[in-house]
């Protein structure tokens, strides 16, 4: 059974939601205020036993408990007591209009909690339950609060991604061409590649830039590269927020027939900027493998970000967007004697930076009604 998400503007816990399902009655706030009703009776509910904590997804999931059989026909109602890892004192909130209990019609277990507005992925939670029973006066009469139990959020699903996706396609802009991609760092990082690791550029995790939910940041591993080119030079722009020294390879070095892309996000950092991050994998490869089932694939010649077209001569021609900037994730080492390392004459703009870079939550561009 599935619970339909919070209601607003509550001023019962008997409040119907107008997003009724089925015989569901709808989450619904109160306080969390003990194990008594309002007359001060003790009440002898069942507590929930052995919670269980299943299908979890970035903004849902399913709880179910034991309880004794015979107990069953007298609760109305159950409470849950949902709140963030890092503030489990429920009732220390600077808001009160800030959810801390739901409250669902009893329904047979195990039972749906969603609601992208109190549910964010990745995120950690921990989670309790009372049972209830309403009482003719209209007050509950409620069980000792079970033990609390653990539980972190997933990952964006591929549905997700397909909304971002479609809000980048939006904002894409025209396509312009492109023959390199390139990577600036400082010196020291080429040095440390030409010295330590045989010539070549070594795959990195994704950091956690971007949105919350991507399922890349902290597990992907690759090579970041950029590709954007300035509109009046047909040309990688001179200035760089990574560093003076600049690799660069010829786009079909990385980019060809026999390399997967994907789309990984859509994000902008309070600005007026915003970034699509793309990856591009070998058929085959472990980074590949990693794609496969957890990002949109891009068609290579037909997507709105980053084209690989086979032109007449058979020579390979390619093109970029012109109204986002492109990271785009490479997902084996990169021999740096496929290309070549020269220092650029622009400035190292750091405030450009995207490392870490957390994504703006209110931007209604980038944001999806799934957390952020």
């Amino acid at each position: 059974m599935e619970v339909p998400g919070l209601a607003h503007n509550i001023t019962s816990p008997l409040s119907p939601c107008a997003g009724m399902i089925k015989d569901l009655s709808a989450l619904q706030l109160c306080e969390r205020d003990g194990s008594k009703s309002q007359d001060g009776s003790m009440e002898a509910l069942p507590v929930p036993q052995n919670i269980k904590i299943s299908n979890i997804t970035c903004d849902s999931f399913k709880i179910c408990w034991d309880m004794e059989p015979s107990s069953k026909e007298r609760i109305t109602h159950y409470f849950i007591d949902l709140n963030k890892k890092e503030n489990k004192n429920s009732n220390k909130f600077k808001h009160k209009d800030v959810p801390t209990k739901l409250v669902a019609k009893a329904v047979p277990l195990p039972m749906t909690v969603r609601g992208h507005w109190f549910l964010s992925p990745r995120t950690e939670y921990t989670v309790a339950v009372q049972t209830a029973s309403k009482q003719t006066d209209g007050d509950y009469a409620i069980s000792e609060w079970s033990e609390i139990v653990e539980f972190c959020t997933g990952d964006y699903s591929t549905v997700h991604l397909n909304q971002l996706l479609a809000k980048a396609e939006v904002i894409a802009g025209r396509m312009l061409p492109l023959s390199v991609f390139y990577r600036n760092q400082n010196k020291e990082y080429f040095d440390h590649a030409r010295e330590d690791q045989g010539n070549m550029m070594l795959q990195a995790v994704k950091d956690n830039s971007g949105s919350h939910g991507s399922p890349i940041s902290g597990k992907l591993e690759g090579v970041f590269f950029s590709c954007n080119t300035e509109f009046n030079t047909g040309k990688p722009p001179q200035d760089s927020p990574y560093g003076r020294q600049r690799f660069e390879v010829k786009a079909d070095s990385l980019f060809n027939l026999d390399t997967n892309l994907y789309f990984g996000d859509f994000y902008c950092m309070y600005t007026a900027y915003h970034f699509v991050i793309l990856v591009l994998a070998p058929k085959g490869s472990a980074g590949d493998d990693f794609c496969k089932g957890r990002l949109p694939a891009l068609d290579l010649s037909n997507n709105s970000f980053l084209t690989c077209k086979q032109g007449e001569d058979g020579t390979l021609v390619f093109h970029h967007a012109q109204d986002v900037i492109l990271e785009v994730i490479y997902t084996e080492p990169v021999d740096l004697a496929i290309g070549s390392v020269a220092e650029i004459n622009g400035h190292q703009l750091m405030s450009m930076s995207t490392v870490n870079a957390k994504k703006d939550p209110s931007c209604k561009t980038c944001n999806i009604s799934v957390g952020r």
